[in-house]
């Protein structure tokens, strides 16, 4: 455990400041602009929820990017309520969109998250292995992640096995600076497994809390892509039975349903089971939040809100729903 770390003292209220409900409101107040301009649009002229409003509100969650597969298990419960319930007012649409979208979003193992912590007692770096498109935020994601874990009494060491791309190392190094944590690098072009290797090691010997290692984000030969993740899996592995912990899959959220097949062709390269989902302050498609948790099965960890270091969040489900769907 890092020093002088109460995890009593850090939960739920040291994280829900009024300063990160703000921002969490500004990082979404265009998708919530967009939404509600056209949610507003459906029920003109309705005073209660209808076959027609059903049909306009499946093409509003479409074109919110929830996703088609989503959007048809929103509608169906609707659905349900209607038929069970014999009326309900277009005025209620608001709540009964947050209960449903609240609903799926906790049945998709979206546990609520409080806090940056690692799991206590494992004695041991935890190991997370940062995989995603070359653009989607990922070198910046590991970064303020960095600086998160930093910041909380942890001690953090970043790897570049990103070693296709110079760029990609000169960035990292850059976001380790910033967060002042050390870096293990390597010439461009070396084995990205190598450095893995020595990263991890690096850590075990500094005895180091947490690991972040950064690979390549080229989808144009997946054959090429899903080996080379495979044998940094296998190096962490060797060196640290169960690891990594954590293989976070980085999606620019602000590309919508681009976003969806990014992380189709990652869960099938690797065994994904963390999302950080970066940059919904710039974009209207922040239901694409939405469409990823449920049509994937895997947490959504982290939303990024902002360009700067601390604008990482842990995404909270409760927080996203109310701050979405905000009470009348």
């Amino acid at each position: 455990m890092p020093p002088n770390l109460n995890r009593n003292t850090m939960g739920f209220f040291s994280f829900f400041s009024k300063e990160k409900k703000e921002e969490l409101n500004k990082g979404l107040e265009k998708s919530k602009q967009s939404f509600f301009a056209k949610l507003a649009k459906t029920v003109i002229g309705k005073s209660k929820v209808d076959d027609e409003v059903l049909d306009n509100l499946e093409e509003v969650l479409v074109t919110s990017d929830v996703g088609v597969e989503t959007t048809l298990k929103i509608i169906s419960r609707i659905e349900a309520r209607v038929s069970r319930d014999k009326y309900l007012g277009t005025g209620q649409l608001n709540a009964i969109l947050r209960e449903e979208i609240g609903a799926l979003l906790m049945e998709n193992n979206q546990e609520n998250q409080t806090d940056f912590a690692l799991p206590e007692g494992l004695g041991r770096p935890y190991v997370i292995m940062v995989v995603g498109v070359n653009g989607a935020g990922k070198t910046t994601t590991i970064g303020k992640l960095a600086y998160q874990y930093k910041q909380k009494g942890y001690s953090v060491m970043l790897g570049a096995a990103d070693t296709f791309r110079a760029a990609a190392i000169d960035q990292l190094q850059v976001w380790a600076d910033r967060a002042g944590v050390p870096i293990v690098v390597q010439a461009m072009g070396s084995d990205p497994a190598a450095v893995a290797y020595d990263t991890v090691k690096s850590a075990v010997a500094k005895q180091c809390d947490v690991v972040i290692i950064d690979t390549a984000g080229r989808l144009h030969n997946k054959a090429n892509l899903m080996r080379e993740l495979s044998k940094i899996k296998n190096v962490t592995g060797k060196l640290l039975p169960g690891t990594p912990d954590e293989v976070l899959l980085v999606l620019d959220g602000s590309t919508g349903q681009n976003a969806i097949e990014q992380a189709k062709q990652f869960t099938a390269a690797t065994e994904v089971n963390a999302l950080a989902i970066t940059k919904l302050d710039g974009t209207a498609k922040g239901g694409v939040v939405i469409g990823i948790s449920d049509q994937f099965q895997i947490p959504v960890k982290y939303i990024g809100v902002g360009e700067k270091i601390d604008q990482l969040q842990v995404f909270n489900r409760t927080e996203f729903v109310d701050s979405f769907f905000p009470e009348e």
